[in-house]
């Protein structure tokens, strides 16, 4: 178990500097999308896939937390949203909210933002919608990544605890 632990802190630690790398390439898509507005359909497609990918990164988190602290995945055509619900919350006794209500609702757009890009072509997509996204995006990351690298902490004190035992 211990092992678990800090391999999880570490894999929560590694992932954090890849979702951050994906932030990059979206910012820079987006600020390039406004500067060639003959090209802006082609940037547009690299931000709505960098989005895609930033919370695909993020929930991918939750489900090894969900598997390896909570002992419990949500199911059924909702577990999306429930996992989003679940990392959002305490679990007495096992475990802190891994992100605050604060975050929440900005990971649950995103969330539903992602659903658009996996099923309709991209064409349809809204460069609207990807402004309040986008904008967002940079304030969102820096509370959640502080989060996360928080918990990796927690993991790690668990993985310290359970050694004394």
């Amino acid at each position: 178990m211990i092992t678990l632990y800090n391999e999880l802190a570490q894999r929560i630690r590694d992932e954090v500097q890849d979702i951050e790398r994906v932030i990059h390439r979206a910012l820079r898509a987006w600020s390039h999308a406004h500067k060639l507005p003959e090209e802006q359909d082609v940037y547009l497609d690299s931000v709505a896939l960098n989005l895609h990918g930033f919370y695909s990164g993020i929930e991918h988190l939750f489900e090894l937390i969900a598997r390896h602290i909570d002992h419990t995945l949500p199911e059924g055509e909702t577990w999306h949203r429930a996992l989003l619900h679940q990392m959002a919350h305490d679990l007495t006794g096992i475990r802190p909210a891994v992100i605050g209500q604060d975050s929440a609702l900005p990971l649950d757009e995103l969330r539903r933002f992602r659903h658009l890009v996996r099923n309709v072509y991209t064409m349809n997509l809204s460069p609207d919608k990807m402004t309040g996204l986008m904008s967002t995006l940079p304030g969102l990351w820096e509370v959640l990544r502080a989060e996360m690298l928080a918990f990796a902490d927690f993991v790690e004190v668990l993985a310290e605890t359970s050694e004394d035992k």
